[in-house]
Formats: structure tokens, C-alpha cells, sequence
């Protein structure tokens, strides 16, 4: 990977014509229905229905384990090399299981030849903060139980998973315990007050401001505090993380959480790559397989992680 700590991506005339069917895809199938008033159960059945076509490639196996109490799947790519990653999957802390993920983590687990476990972690509104966290965190304690190094291990993370992924390295970091050799974040929720969005020229066709909203009662309700570091890691002593890589679309609401959380946490002297997007989306990187720039950007979580996991 190079040493250019920033990348930023200029928008390509290749599938011009499949990225805006992709986007009006989105902004009609997606923003249009996951919002409120619709509740939260119909709204996780239509993202298992958008996400339920996944073939998974030659090479890659699929199990089912439970760590420390928490259900997760594996998807096992070269597992002799030892490496291991620990995913967590985004959907606002309120939709979204290990099936709606698997573009990413199949692709990740193909390309980089590791293992990776995704923790079907506790969701909103029934289970508000922390219960996620602490699901994430005792699969990660689990993996050092089972006799996985810290420097074989690597978190990553979209939009809510994102933020699970720093939340979860900060709380390791607090505890003691062995740090992973690498994060990585796919456009991350690092500020939950939402207090310095992004307003993109071509608009957000994934993300809608009333689930946001939603999002933040269900996990984060009166009287908890969303400015807290537990919920908001911008906010917390960034120092000691190890180092991170963020890549971020530039159409999309959430860009400052990542710019912003790059400048904090270069200021604690956090190593830390940005890559952003232009003319791409939250969590592009699901369309793995089909937008070649998706398949970009996981190459180069691949070449990011071949340099830090051993």
C-alpha cells in the first residue's frame, strides 16, 4: 500500500449509466422505505429481501459459532493463514445481521485469504446502548480466548458497525487487553449528535435524516447522553489506537464523521489512511462484485491489511 495517508478517488466514466441506476435504485428502494413511520421489524425484513442474493464464491466456506454467548458466522477463506477478522455490520444499530453483510464479508474473506466473524450483535430499540458494544467486545475478548494473537486480529466496520469497530478498540484499549493490529471503517458513525453532517450537491440516495433520528432514539434514549465517548468515539482520548484506515463516499451525509475523525485522531498521534469517494455513496463497498470501483476499494483494505495482520 502506499504511503499517501490521503486518497481521494475522482469519480470514473466506467458504469457511469450502472452507478445512476444503482443510486435511483437506492434512493427509490431504500431511503425511500427505511425510515420511520414504518417500524423497525418491517424495515429489517426489507433489508434481508434487498440483501438476499449473494452467491459465495469457490474457496469460501460459511459456519456458525457462538463466542462469550453471542451468535456469529464465519466466513473462512485461506484459515490457515491465521488471520482473522472481526466484522461488525452496520443498519443504524437497528437493522441488519451477518446474512445482509455478506458482499463484503465474502469478498474480504476471498481477496484476503483470512477468516472473518460476524457477530450477530444485539440491536435497538430492544436492546439500546450498550448492548451492542458489549457484544462486540466479548466476541473479541472470545477470539483472544480461543488463541488468536492480537497481531493476527483485525476489526472493520460500516456506518454503525463503524462505529462499533473504534468503539470496540477504545473499550479494549481501556480494559487492557491486546489491541488488534488494524481497523478499518467503512464511512463510520463517529459523532452521534449529528451535529456537522454533510450535505452532498447530488444528495444522500441512501441515507434519510428521519431515520437517522429514529437510529439515535432507539439506541442512544433520554437521558443517555449522544456527545458520549461509549456512543460518539470522536469524543473520546483517541491515543494508543492502532492504525486505521476510513474510506468514505463523497455523496453521502456522513463524510464529516470521517474527515473529522482522521484530524483527531492524527492530532493523537493514531496512524491513520483516508480514502475518499467521489460520486459514491454510504457503504458503496456492498456492491462488491458488481461496481469495479467497490472492488477497488476492498483491494485496497486487502493490500492495507497484508502490510499490518501476520
Amino acid at each position: 500500500m502506499s504511503d499517501t495517508r490521503d486518497l481521494f478517488e475522482p469519480v470514473s466514466s466506467q458504469q457511469s449509466l450502472l452507478r445512476q441506476l444503482l443510486r435511483w435504485t437506492l434512493r427509490v428502494f431504500f431511503r425511500g422505505l427505511i425510515r420511520p413511520p414504518l417500524p423497525v421489524w418491517l424495515q429489517r425484513g426489507i433489508v434481508r429481501l434487498l440483501t438476499l442474493l449473494k452467491v459465495t464464491p469457490a474457496g469460501v466456506v460459511r459456519g456458525l459459532q457462538t463466542i462469550n454467548g453471542v451468535p456469529c458466522e464465519w466466513q473462512h477463506g485461506d484459515a490457515g493463514r491465521g488471520r482473522v477478522m472481526l466484522y461488525l455490520h452496520g443498519g443504524a444499530f437497528m437493522v441488519g445481521s451477518p446474512a445482509t453483510h455478506r458482499a463484503i464479508t465474502v469478498g474480504l474473506a476471498a481477496r484476503a485469504g483470512m477468516s472473518v466473524c460476524v457477530p450477530d450483535y444485539r440491536l435497538a430499540p430492544e436492546h439500546p446502548y450498550p448492548a451492542a458494544p458489549d457484544d462486540c467486545l466479548a466476541v473479541y475478548q472470545g477470539l483472544l480466548d480461543m488463541g488468536y494473537a492480537s497481531s493476527q486480529i483485525s476489526i472493520a466496520g460500516d456506518s454503525a458497525g463503524g462505529n462499533l469497530t473504534l468503539v470496540t478498540a477504545l473499550r479494549a484499549r481501556d480494559l487492557g487487553l491486546p489491541l488488534p493490529a488494524a481497523l478499518v471503517c467503512f464511512s463510520p458513525v463517529t459523532d452521534f449528535s449529528a451535529e456537522a453532517l454533510h450535505t452532498p450537491p447530488a444528495g444522500d440516495p441512501l441515507i434519510n435524516l428521519l431515520w437517522m433520528n429514529q437510529a439515535l432514539e432507539a439506541y442512544c434514549p433520554a437521558p443517555l447522553d449522544p456527545h458520549m465517548p461509549g456512543v460518539s468515539p470522536l469524543n473520546d482520548d483517541l491515543a494508543g489506537l492502532p492504525p486505521v484506515l476510513l474510506q468514505v463516499g463523497e455523496d453521502e451525509v456522513l463524510r464529516n464523521d470521517s474527515l473529522r475523525f482522521a484530524e483527531r485522531a492524527r492530532e493523537a498521534g493514531v496512524d491513520v489512511y483516508l480514502q475518499r469517494y467521489a460520486g459514491l455513496w454510504h457503504v458503496f463497498q456492498a456492491h462488491a462484485g458488481i461496481l469495479r470501483v467497490a472492488d477497488l476499494a476492498l483491494g485496497r483494505v486487502v493490500d492495507f491489511l497484508r502490510e499490518r495482520v501476520k
